[in-house]
């Protein structure tokens, strides 16, 4: 087969690409991407931040690529296998280290309508619990970023290593907490959605509630013209940002169990939807992804399930192409960004930890 007949993330040159520094958006998703960055922080934005005055994601989702703060574990991804180094408790904040890499995986789309379909009958048979008004949704992750720094006139691939993150959410969205040492200081610090006039923000897709999204219709055409429009100028692409999107609210948010279904059903109708049959979140486990490749970045989003329950483990952004960022530094094979949900609960209250975080 010619490589005409492939899709982009298809081609054999792939093959060669070791050292891929990930990818979230910040410059190409979560930093490289920033399109995936939630549509909370442009790409743009982040990369034009100087290396002085960090942006900021406090918002839902993927770690934005910022310009981490103190002492922090390092993470190298190789060759699929995941070295981790941890720092003491893992709440001290992280400093510049060497760029998270993984070895790309061939993305194909034999199969993929068929792995949807498995995926989502998976989640129809085991429903995420009911979130009660009052309650608060705890997430927890193991995530990582990898960033272009540019001090004076000299820009380096860095990331800010594997940590833990942890986000508290109330139902309505009015309240929440944030405790990310790449983003936060010390103890965290509030993400409430309330504005000076002490009025609850209203709730979207780029920045949804669970009662927000108890909302939304479960009818796959439906939800999808819906991410079409309004997401409608953001990201690279119209396909490209509701993938992204889709991928933000199975990562960091509890959705329904009858929308968490309609989700996988909607993604199978975006065009350039691939399978990548091996890729490794960020707590090294491996399982199988449903994969897209930005055009403009050359970086490719995977969602990453485990290959037997088809249950979901987390995400990663790699660059798949060459000369990748801003500078044109990010190398096939650096993950921009990278997650791995460890925990996913309702609390009765703000900061409280379930047992199984504990």
């Amino acid at each position: 087969m010619s490589q005409s007949r492939l899709m982009p993330d298809e081609w054999q040159e792939t093959a060669r690409l070791v050292s891929l520094e990930e990818a979230d958006l910040p410059a190409g998703r979560h930093a490289f991407h920033r399109e995936e960055l939630m549509n909370f922080i442009h790409q743009d934005t982040q990369s034009a931040a100087p290396a002085t005055a960090p942006a900021r994601r406090r918002g839902f989702m993927r770690p934005l690529i910022v310009i981490p703060a103190a002492a922090c574990s390092l993470a190298v991804i190789a060759a699929g296998v995941l070295t981790l180094t941890e720092s003491g408790s893992g709440n001290e904040s992280p400093v510049a280290g060497p760029a998270l890499t993984a070895q790309v995986g061939a993305g194909t789309t034999q199969g993929v309508p068929q792995l949807l379909n498995q995926i989502s009958l998976t989640a129809a048979k085991n429903p995420a619990p009911t979130v009660h008004s009052g309650q608060y949704v705890y997430i927890e992750s193991q995530v990582g970023t990898t960033y272009e720094k540019t001090v004076g006139d000299k820009t380096t691939v860095v990331s800010d290593g594997i940590h833990r993150r942890q986000t508290w959410r109330s139902t309505d969205g009015a309240k929440g907490w944030l405790i990310d040492p790449a983003v936060s200081p010390p103890g965290g610090e509030t993400i409430d959605h309330i504005n000076e006039k002490g009025e609850i923000e209203p709730a979207r897709l780029g920045g949804p509630s669970y009662d927000y999204l108890a909302t939304l219709t479960t009818d796959p055409d439906a939800l999808l013209a819906k991410i079409y429009k309004e997401t409608k100028g953001q990201g690279n692409s119209p396909d490209q940002q509701a993938f992204t999107t889709i991928g933000d609210l199975l990562n960091e948010s509890m959705p329904p169990a009858d929308l968490n279904v309609s989700l996988f059903k909607t993604a199978a109708k975006i065009p350039g939807v691939v399978q990548v049959k091996d890729a490794v979140d960020a707590a090294g486990r491996h399982g199988v992804a449903v994969a897209r490749l930005d055009e403009t970045s050359g970086a490719r989003t995977e969602w990453i399930f485990d290959a037997k329950s088809y249950t979901y483990l987390g995400e990663r952004t790699i660059q798949v192409r060459p000369h990748g960022g801003d500078s044109g530094k990010i190398k096939p094979g650096t993950i921009l960004y990278t997650s791995a949900i460890t925990v996913r609960q309702a609390v009765d209250e703000m900061k409280q930890l379930p047992s199984s975080a504990a």
